[in-house]
């Protein structure tokens, strides 16, 4: 299997269209080849291209930002001599004075999968920043980790944010580069954008199932670590609404959950009662006591349960639903405690000020009206999911590239 990066360092004819145009790369720190160079080195040996900055998105170019919501600044490569420009800290927008550093923008970023995930709302801007201004953009292919599988409400309209980049479900289920041609399509943009592909990438392949297994793992941002976390994301992220830790402080962030003054066996045991059968299938619940060292309620002992995608003998990936299985425990500890302050509020979220975290997340109230509403039933929340699942599967077929 080749990445797009791969693909397009090994063939010349790829990069014809560059001849005597400056390009610039948007990357991260798992923006790297098979054999783990950067892209930024990559493409700065290559004689044919003319490489004049870089960008980073958030958590920085060099992946240094350990904890959410901290902004990168601007620096000068020390060895490249190249402005690189940050796209988390005072603008999350190419500013005109970075796009006169360059003609092509290049896009490497490793995606998750998760419409929540920052770096497809970082898509979305600079396509609609190169499209005002004359400028090309090229996504350099890699695979999502959480494969094709489609989850999750979609984001409706009004609810667009930094954390919600366009009317798609929580777990998309499309490649960075075919995003893109969505975005193009749905956004009504006009511009030079190309998709160099990946080659032999299979998404309905055991064992990975969208990543594929002889590739080294880099966290594309400081919190995925690996590949189970990334396929319990689409769930987990929810937690950073709430005021239950999602692990952040830990060795394993974003796997499990957990607080304090919770009753973790009395939860387990509650979401099977109330679970669909369905909504508990392809994973394995464990109980465990974890102390994060920072994050939320560091320094004290929480009560949770992990999230276990590792096992080949009881993952099924057509059957893991992490959005359900997140939603699940939410609506579990809201029947335990009626009052439980469960939503995290009085805090700025990813530049918002006046809507809720859960809400920002979901892409609307529902998913929290849901959970509150002590009347409402599993089933409920599963017929408006299903429906928004089938409506994504039908509008992302024609920008499937594999």
């Amino acid at each position: 299997m080749k990445t797009g990066l791969e693909h397009f360092l090994q063939n010349p004819d790829l990069r014809a269209p560059l001849a005597g145009r400056r390009v610039a790369l948007l990357a991260h720190p798992a923006s790297v080849t098979r054999e783990l160079t950067h892209a930024l080195d990559a493409l700065a040996a290559l004689p044919d291209v003319r490489l004049a900055a870089a960008f980073g998105p958030q958590h920085g170019l060099r992946g240094d930002k350990q904890d959410n919501m901290v902004e990168s600044a601007d620096f000068s490569d020390p060895r490249l001599g190249i402005p690189v420009f940050s796209l988390y800290g005072q603008t999350r927008r190419p500013s005109a004075a970075m796009l006169d550093h360059f003609d092509v923008l290049l896009i490497d970023l490793q995606d998750l999968g998760c419409r929540i995930y920052t770096f497809i709302t970082t898509l979305r801007y600079t396509l609609e920043a190169a499209a005002a201004s004359g400028k090309a953009v090229w996504v350099l292919d890699r695979p999502n980790p959480a494969g094709r599988p489609i989850e999750g409400l979609t984001l409706r309209d009004g609810w667009e944010s930094f954390v919600g980049a366009g009317t798609i479900p929580m777990r998309h289920g499309l490649t960075m580069g075919e995003l893109g041609h969505w975005f193009k399509a749905a956004l009504g943009l006009q511009l030079e954008y190309r998709v160099i592909p990946m080659q032999n990438w299979r998404p309905d392949t055991a064992p990975g199932y969208g990543w594929p297994a002889e590739r080294t793992w880099i966290n594309p941002s400081p919190n995925a670590p690996n590949l189970w976390m990334a396929r319990a994301y689409a769930g987990t992220v929810m937690l950073e609404g709430t005021t239950l830790s999602e692990g952040r402080g830990t060795t394993r962030p974003l796997e499990l959950f957990g607080a304090p003054d919770i009753d973790a066996r009395q939860l387990l045991a509650d979401m099977r009662r109330l679970a669909p059968r369905h909504w508990l299938q392809g994973c394995r619940l464990r109980e465990c006591w974890f102390e994060p060292t920072f994050h939320k309620h560091a320094g004290q002992l929480c009560a949770g349960l992990q999230i276990h995608v590792q096992d080949p003998g009881h993952y099924d990936h057509a059957a893991f639903k992490p959005w359900r299985l997140q939603a699940l425990a939410f609506k579990a500890l809201r029947l335990q405690k009626r009052d439980y302050p469960l939503w995290r509020d009085n805090f700025v979220y990813e530049y918002e000020r006046d809507r809720l975290a859960i809400d920002l997340i979901n892409g609307s109230e529902l998913l929290r009206e849901w959970v509150d509403d002590a009347q409402a039933q599993p089933a409920d929340l599963d017929a408006l999911a299903t429906a928004d699942e089938a409506a994504w599967a039908t509008a992302r077929r024609p920008f499937l590239l594999y």
